[in-house]
């Protein structure tokens, strides 16, 4: 199984194939507008502007699942993500990272490396759609950590 023979929706609703990153690495990431931790969009945003070009993608999934962070629309979710934080890495539908009704998307992430425990905990996803690492929420986009586990993907 590999993260990239799955399917979900974009933020605007329409399918979205995750095949169409494979071959890339991926940042997948839980995300919510009202969250302490809002902020790493800021990073995830820059990571992905200077990453794109070497093969790196981050890939953004609204969450409530925590604190109700994360109540908005998809309408509001983009609106807000686009006006305060220029977003421009692909965001999906808005899922469920843990318990019942979890999205298959989540499943998948966390049969390796574990569910979320908070938003923006992320994971690095390799080309071929295998879980690399996974990070939890207080590692910002910018750690050495995350930067490291994401060049060690970019050599496989």
């Amino acid at each position: 199984m590999s993260l990239y023979e799955l399917k979900t929706n974009t933020l605007d609703g329409k399918p979205a194939d995750l095949a169409q990153y494979k071959g890339k690495v991926a940042v997948v990431v839980n995300t919510a507008s009202a969250c302490g931790y809002t902020p790493q969009y800021e990073g995830l945003e820059k990571l992905y502007e200077e990453m794109k070009d070497q093969g790196v993608v981050v890939l953004g999934f609204p969450s409530n699942d925590f604190g109700g962070q994360e109540p908005g629309t998809a309408e509001e979710i983009k609106k807000f993500c686009t006006l305060k934080f220029n977003v421009r890495f692909p965001m999906f539908e808005k899922v469920k990272t843990k318990g019942e009704g979890q999205s298959p998307i989540y499943a998948f992430l966390a049969a390796k490396e574990g569910e979320p425990k908070w938003n923006f905990h992320k994971y690095v996803v390799g080309k071929d759609g295998k879980v690399k690492a996974a990070f939890k929420s207080g590692v910002t986009p910018d750690s050495a950590e995350l930067k490291s586990a994401i060049s060690a993907a970019l050599k496989e």
